[in-house]
């Protein structure tokens, strides 16, 4: 069998390029192997635009419809990409950041995360929520905050091994069948990385805006990056981005150390063309606050590391509003 090598690809291009006499328009062309070339690429160009317009029409018609969730006026989602880098945390704190900052809004509180709901500990919540007569589930109460998780649903040990679309429908309750009541904001504390739960999520209900959550460590603004490009691709607005545990202050010498490096979410955020949010620091009383289910917000709030969490909020509410003024 005969090799097809370079030169016989070379000797059948100007075959071809001789014998063709018409291009697509209808008119005489000059025989030649440049001729047989640029057809092929006006081809590929033709046909590559109609396959994505096909694919577009197609993708059109799979999509679900967006609808709101009842009573909700605007939903933020808090990702992350990487698990382990305080987006729970931060998705508490900006919960009652944006509570504070006006009290007259009303913020909820939704876990996604479905195989490790964090919000019930972290929030100091416990027990099944109960029905209304609507066969709606009562979303959980403190600080103010109505919260629902799959943490309240089932044991604090028992592990929850479900396939996608267990997951899929189990969203679609926690998010449609609560009593969310009349909300100014959602704030939904997504999973890590970018799979079904942020897809459905995005596709199924209109969200105002991501807030993305990494260190400064290149590892995690890694997959932060993926996570802002997710979201841009199904038409969510980042809101920004926020540098959780930027720096380590010792407590007896006050010396400043950056254990995962400097800077490295606020320039992440320059190259994605978005806001920076603020840097929240790697502080002993965020994290025993937390773990006691009294969030800094609520426990100290007139701390340092506190000032930047309410400027985050701040910051996303400010962005919320020019969205919906331009809207």
């Amino acid at each position: 069998m005969a090799q097809f090598s370079y030169s016989r690809m070379s000797h059948l291009l100007r075959v071809s390029g001789q014998t063709l006499l018409v291009s697509r328009t209808g008119t005489e062309v000059q025989p030649g192997p440049a001729c047989c070339v640029q057809l092929a690429r006006r081809q590929r160009s033709v046909d590559s635009k109609a396959l994505q317009e096909r694919q577009r029409q197609q993708m059109a018609k799979g999509l679900p419809k967006q609808k709101p969730v009842a009573g909700v006026k605007q939903v933020i989602v808090v990702a992350s990409g990487k698990g382990g880098v305080g987006k729970s945390t931060t998705a508490v704190n900006l919960a009652l950041g944006l509570l504070a900052n006006d009290p007259l809004k009303s913020v909820g509180l939704l876990d996604a995360d479905v195989y490790g709901p964090s919000i019930p500990k972290l929030m100091n919540l416990k027990g099944n929520p109960e029905l209304s007569d609507n066969n709606l589930m009562i979303p959980l109460v403190n600080y103010g905050v109505p919260c629902m998780s799959m943490g309240f649903l089932v044991d604090d040990v028992a592990p929850i091994a479900w396939r996608g679309l267990m997951v899929m429908s189990a969203i679609e309750r926690l998010l449609r069948q609560v009593d969310w009541g009349s909300l100014d904001y959602l704030v939904v504390d997504m999973p890590p990385g970018t799979g079904d739960v942020h897809l459905s999520i995005s596709q199924n209900i209109p969200v105002a805006g991501a807030v993305i959550v990494s260190t400064p460590q290149d590892i995690a603004l890694l997959d932060a990056r993926r996570g802002a490009e997710m979201f841009k691709k199904v038409n969510v607005p980042v809101l920004g981005l926020v540098q959780n545990m930027s720096v380590f202050q010792c407590p007896n010498c006050a010396h400043r150390t950056h254990i995962f490096g400097s800077d490295g979410a606020r320039q992440l955020a320059a190259a994605l063309g978005v806001r920076f949010l603020g840097d929240v620091p790697l502080h002993l009383n965020i994290r025993e606050m937390s773990d006691r289910g009294t969030p800094v917000v609520v426990s100290s709030p007139d701390s340092p590391e506190v000032s930047t969490a309410a400027f985050c909020s701040f910051t996303s509410d400010v962005t919320l509003r020019s969205l919906t003024s331009e809207s």
